[in-house]
């Protein structure tokens, strides 16, 4: 009896090993790709409770959440070849997980990869303002071309930033002393300005005086006022006078 009991133990361990290796658990974010005897299945399984066959089957679980990626500094040679360290991230999901086991061997690496290469190349053709100025127009462009290079791998590119913008110590002297120079042409542009609208307002005001001699006088003895002190007599002329001595003349 002891040896029937022993013996169905036994047999129940091993039947609940078996089940226990026939079933997989998934999680909602999580995808199964399994190989039978070698051979992909035709379709992804989960997420929740999927069976496979011990031995035979093989699962390879895929996370479909959104990957946020940080692309190293890199080296940058800009259009007007000015040398640049530029970093940026990048997000990307899966869309297609059989695609990203079966088409390349490490889908994380070869992203990284084809990331620094495409900021490399993409920065080369734009200029120093370019980059630093129309970065939302550069990202776009990356989004892009990353998308096209990895559709094939399963891979949808949702994003691409450019974080940091490294400029030589050289450069960034060169940039404040144009950004200087600039401010100061503004301000001779704004102080002409001034000088022509002065001049122009002048220039109506003796327009106006000049055809009434009680004007003329009133703002010579406001003149005449003006420079009287202690020390100094001023007789002022009749405009009156003035302009007889001119008529003789």
């Amino acid at each position: 009896m002891e040896f029937i009991s022993v013996s169905f133990i036994v047999f129940l361990a091993f039947v609940v090993g078996i089940l226990g290796s026939c079933v997989r658990v998934l999680s909602e974010y999580e995808r199964g790709v399994v190989f039978r005897l070698g051979r992909v299945l035709s379709s992804p399984k989960g997420p929740g409770l999927i069976f496979v066959i011990p031995v035979i089957d093989r699962v390879v679980r895929i996370s479909i959440r959104t990957i946020t990626m940080d692309i190293p500094p890199q080296d940058v040679m800009s259009g007007d070849s000015v040398t640049l360290k530029v970093n940026a991230v990048l997000n990307f999901r899966i869309v297609d997980p059989i695609k990203a086991i079966i088409n390349v061997e490490n889908y994380l690496y070869a992203t990284t990869q084809l990331a620094q290469t495409h900021l490399r190349s993409t920065l080369g053709e734009h200029t120093l303002d370019d980059i630093l100025k129309n970065r939302e127009k550069i990202n776009d462009t990356l989004q892009q071309k990353l998308d096209l290079n990895t559709d094939p791998w399963g891979i949808k590119v949702v994003g691409v930033e450019i974080k940091d913008v490294d400029l030589p110590s050289d450069m960034q002297r060169a940039m404040a002393k144009e950004a200087e120079a600039e401010r100061e042409r503004k301000a001779k542009i704004i102080a002409a300005d001034g000088e022509l609208q002065a001049a122009a307002k002048l220039k109506e005001a003796a327009d106006c005086m000049s055809g009434n001699n009680g004007a003329l006088q009133l703002r010579y003895l406001q003149t005449v006022a003006n420079m009287t002190n202690k020390t100094t007599v001023v007789f002022p002329i009749p405009m009156d006078l003035m302009s007889i001595l001119k008529g003789k003349n």
